[in-house]
Parts: structure tokens; C-alpha cells; sequence
């Protein structure tokens, strides 16, 4: 990535255009001139012999979900027949797959020929477009996409608005070298998501070993958790908690916290939003007055402490709550649990707690069909394995040394996202050139 970022230059000659300043070799042209824009069509969901074939059918949904920048194939298939029925067209290999409803904008290329529902405007490059360069072009106009959308239940936007696009197009050898930059980067992003959920796979298998069987044990016994080593006890949660007022309490009743008690600054209301399954999230923030969090004293939670979520999704989760304000005040559906840390280590707890057996018994343990949520007093009997404070701490530190390199992968992946998102301003504008 380095020699291609090297090869950039910024001595440009620009001219005036429709669409503002351009390089004086680029062109303005309409989408429509330089891609054929193709929608799709469905066959029958009647007609049983049009559907399992061998033509990938792509919905919106499979390039939403997708984690890369290509489909090779899909969810649906159709037949000939089908194909044929319904007036669809099979996209070679190397179309941009561009959906035009729902989630306006998202796009992918093609591996294989498929056809699309018509949920899409597909576009097929000319000789002298290269289609990687289109396809980060349309991400870019990803905005602008939604703002041509029309619709009262779900937006569209139509082939003809997309034909109507106006954009600046560089000579051929540049198209590509710009696609060339911005797909390397796209390699380092996919490469780090790939490294990150490796990590978490780690993690998960370690947690689901170190939280049962320990550290170099070889003598278990059977409990109502399963099997755990000898020297380990199986306690409530509450027996986790410090020995005082209010260490294991939930938050107040709705009634007691409304919206006329938010305020611009204050004591920090934690909301279901901000607790995320082992980690703090912090987008999210509602205050309220310093005298309504000493009216609901009881329901205030502190730097250090686990909150832990009522309902789902998932039901149980906990995290930290960190040390950003002195106290915070809880919502309805959060739990404080304050650790006796002279018997217990608090980073263990929290694995504990976000454990698969212990989530499995909380799911067991807790009401509702649509939306699981559990009770503080089914919550505070719920069965937890202990060990010795030494091998709590042991494990946590092994379980936490995977959660940082997580923490600076992520981190890594998001500072290559602003990198990607600079780089197509420039690029895709020619206010800065790839030379050579």
C-alpha cells in the first residue's frame, strides 16, 4: 500500500465543469453513457420447476450481509426456466450489483454470471470503464443515491435517476490505478476483520474452558454447572457481591425515571443501550439532575462496579462501568453488582457472567417470548463457579490479554476505515493524482 499512497501528486491542472473542478484530462459524463444499467425481475414463487437451479439469485439481503467487497454466490437459485419467465438477465461476471431499494446503494461485483430480483439497477461497465473504479464511485454516491429515493413504505430510487448521474471520469490506466489503492486498503480492513474474528473464536473457546475446567487441573467433581475441579465452589452470584447496602440492587421503576427528568448535564443515566456484552458503549448518553440521582440513591452505580442487562439482547450481559463520572444512575432494566474483591477478582465475575453456562441458565431462568428478561432475585441465585482468588486472577489475565489485542485490532481496523474514507475524497475527485 505504501508504493501506491508513493505515487500520488498534487500538481493538478483543473477546469471548470458542470459538476465543479476537474482535471483537465477527466471527463464529465452521465453513468448511462459509460454503464448498461439493468434492473431484475422474480419468477413465480408458484412455479416450483423455476426455482432450485443453477443460476445464483441475488436479493438486496445477500449483498447487505455480505463481509466482502465480491458474491460468488447466493441464498436462491433459479432455473433456465425461470430466468427466461420472468424477463431477468444474467449479469456476467464482473458487474456491479447495485440494489435500489430498501438499503439504497450497497454494491458488490459479481464472480459468477447471476441474475437479481428487482430490488436491483445492475450496471455493466463499457470497454473503457474499469468496474472496480464504478464500484467505489457508487460508494461514494452512496448519499446521494438516498436522496434520489422516493417511496412511502421503502425508498427506491429509479434506473433512470442512476442513468442521470453525473460524475468525473479519469482516463482508463488512472480508473484503475485508483481502484487499485482504495482495494488494498479494502485487503488490510478485511485482512484485520479476519484477524479479529479468529481472536474472538480464541476467546470464546477459552472461556468456554478456563470458566469450567480451570488451569491445570486433573481432579474434577459434577455439579449442577457441570464438572469443575476439586478445590472450586459452586456459589449464588449474590455471594459475590460486597458485604453492603445496595451492592446487588436493580435500577427504579419506569415511574420513577421519565423523560422530564433528563437533563443537558448531571449524573449519567446507563441505559440497556450501553451495556454491551463485556464491553461499556458509550455512544449513547441521557443525564439526569444531581438531586433526582440522590432521590433514587439506591439505584446509583459506581466507577468499578457490573451492571448487568435484564432483557436481551443478549439477556444477562454485563460489563464494567467505567470511570469517566464519579457515580452514574441506573435505568429500570440494570442490575449493580458491587465485588467483594477481598474474595473475588472482578474481571473473572464478569467473564463469569458472560460465560455460555451461565447466559444458557439466565436464559433458563428468566420470562417472555418475544424478549427474554430475567429478575434481580432469579438473577442473584443463579449457580456460579469459583475458584481460589489466585486462579481467578490468572484467568482473567489470560482472558483479558486476548480482549486487548482485540481492542488494538479493532482499533487498527477503524484508523484504516478513516484512511479508506480520505483517500476516496481525494481520489475519486482528482484533488489529488496517481502518477505513472
Amino acid at each position: 500500500m505504501a508504493e501506491k499512497v508513493s505515487s500520488l501528486k498534487t500538481n493538478i491542472i483543473y477546469k471548470d465543469t458542470a459538476i465543479g473542478k476537474i482535471p483537465v484530462d477527466w471527463e464529465v459524463v452521465k453513468l448511462g453513457d459509460i454503464c448498461d444499467v439493468i434492473g431484475g425481475s422474480t419468477p413465480s414463487t408458484k412455479r416450483k420447476e423455476y426455482w432450485e437451479g443453477e443460476i445464483p439469485f441475488a436479493t438486496p439481503t445477500d449483498i447487505t450481509s455480505l463481509r466482502d467487497r465480491e458474491i460468488s454466490d447466493t441464498k436462491q437459485r433459479i432455473t433456465p426456466e425461470g430466468l427466461s419467465s420472468c424477463g431477468a438477465h444474467l449479469l456476467p461476471g464482473g458487474s456491479i450489483l447495485l440494489t435500489s431499494r430498501a438499503t439504497l446503494g450497497a454494491c458488490a461485483i459479481n464472480i459468477n454470471p447471476m441474475a437479481t430480483n428487482q430490488g436491483f439497477a445492475n450496471l455493466i461497465c463499457n470497454e473503457k470503464t474499469y468496474n472496480w473504479f464504478i464500484f467505489y464511485k457508487m460508494i461514494a454516491l452512496q448519499r446521494k443515491l438516498d436522496r434520489l429515493g422516493s417511496g412511502s413504505t421503502f425508498k427506491e430510487v429509479s434506473k433512470g435517476n442512476i442513468k442521470n448521474l453525473i460524475i468525473a471520469l479519469p482516463p482508463p490506466n488512472e480508473q484503475k490505478k485508483i481502484a487499485e489503492i482504495l482495494a488494498t486498503v479494502d485487503e488490510a480492513i478485511e485482512k484485520t476483520a479476519q484477524i479479529i474474528e479468529k481472536a474472538k473464536e480464541l476467546k470464546k473457546g477459552l472461556m468456554q474452558k478456563l470458566l469450567t475446567r480451570g488451569i491445570s487441573h486433573n481432579k474434577f467433581k459434577m455439579t449442577e454447572i457441570g464438572e469443575i475441579p476439586v478445590d472450586w465452589e459452586v456459589k449464588r452470584l449474590i455471594e459475590a457481591a460486597a458485604y453492603e447496602k445496595y451492592s446487588f440492587t436493580g435500577g427504579p421503576f419506569g415511574s420513577n425515571l421519565k423523560e422530564d427528568c433528563y437533563t443537558e448535564r448531571g449524573v449519567r443515566i446507563i441505559q440497556l443501550q450501553n451495556i454491551g456484552d463485556g464491553k461499556f458503549l458509550d455512544d449513547y448518553k441521557i443525564f439526569t439532575s444531581e438531586e433526582k440521582a440522590d432521590e433514587l440513591r439506591s439505584c446509583n452505580i459506581y466507577p468499578g462496579d457490573i451492571i448487568i442487562a435484564k432483557t436481551a439482547d443478549p439477556v444477562a450481559r454485563a460489563c464494567i462501568i467505567p470511570d469517566t463520572y464519579n457515580r452514574y444512575l441506573m435505568a429500570s432494566d440494570g442490575i449493580r453488582l458491587s465485588i467483594n474483591i477481598k474474595e473475588n477478582d472482578i474481571n473473572f465475575i464478569l467473564y463469569a457472567i458472560n460465560s455460555p453456562y451461565f447466559r444458557k441458565n439466565a436464559e433458563i431462568h428468566s420470562t417472555g417470548t418475544t424478549r427474554l428478561r430475567i429478575g434481580l432475585t432469579g438473577l442473584r441465585n443463579l449457580p456460579i463457579g469459583i475458584p481460589p482468588l489466585k486462579e481467578q486472577k490468572k484467568i482473567a489475565d489470560i482472558l483479558s490479554s486476548i480482549d486487548d489485542e482485540i481492542k488494538k485490532d479493532s482499533n487498527h481496523k477503524e484508523q484504516l476505515g478513516i484512511v479508506k474514507k480520505g483517500l476516496m475524497q481525494v481520489l475519486l475527485t482528482g484533488k489529488i493524482r496517481v502518477s505513472g
